[in-house]
């Protein structure tokens, strides 16, 4: 599986990383996002719905803890589905909401502090793991199944030096 780290030097780095992921996207995968607050996970997210065709305003969930938004993949209609899971006290509010059926084989789902829910949560096909790191963010990206080892397989990123 692949499994490699990057470090980008500024905030445009990670809106660069963003954009290269939407190009490798596919139906029904499943990314995770660790990192502390402010490590860059909804700025990448962000950047990822805006290079997929999304137009709209990107919010963070973290009140919400979900935001859905409808993009374009290939001439195929797919909900990308932001969660933000920072505010979750307890795993089971995760399955209360019902969020579980979004993960299927035609939503692409992004998780944010996926440790909130890991006992019910869905296993990610890529896991993102940020670290503030001086003005930066070091990144590292592991593929954890067939379709995530895909989709970096696809991933042409090359961060500036």
């Amino acid at each position: 599986m692949q499994h490699f780290h990057i470090h980008l030097h500024d905030e445009a780095g990670t809106i660069a990383l963003g954009a290269a992921l939407a190009h490798s996207l596919v139906p029904g995968l499943t990314m995770h996002l660790r990192g502390d607050l402010g490590a860059g996970k909804t700025a990448l997210t962000r950047a990822l719905l805006h290079a997929a065709g999304y137009a709209g305003h990107v919010k963070s969930p973290t009140y919400t803890l979900a935001e859905p938004y409808a993009i374009n993949l290939a001439g195929a209609a797919v909900d990308v589905i932001h969660f933000d899971l920072y505010r979750m006290h307890d795993p089971a509010e995760f399955l209360d909401a019902g969020f579980r059926e979004a993960f299927n084989e035609r939503n692409i789902c992004i998780v944010e502090w996926p440790e909130k829910a890991d006992s019910v949560l869905p296993p990610p096909d890529i896991s993102v793991v940020l670290t503030v790191a001086g003005a930066g963010r070091d990144v590292e990206l592991q593929a954890l199944s067939d379709k995530g080892s895909q989709c970096l397989d696809r991933l042409h990123f090359a961060p500036n030096l």
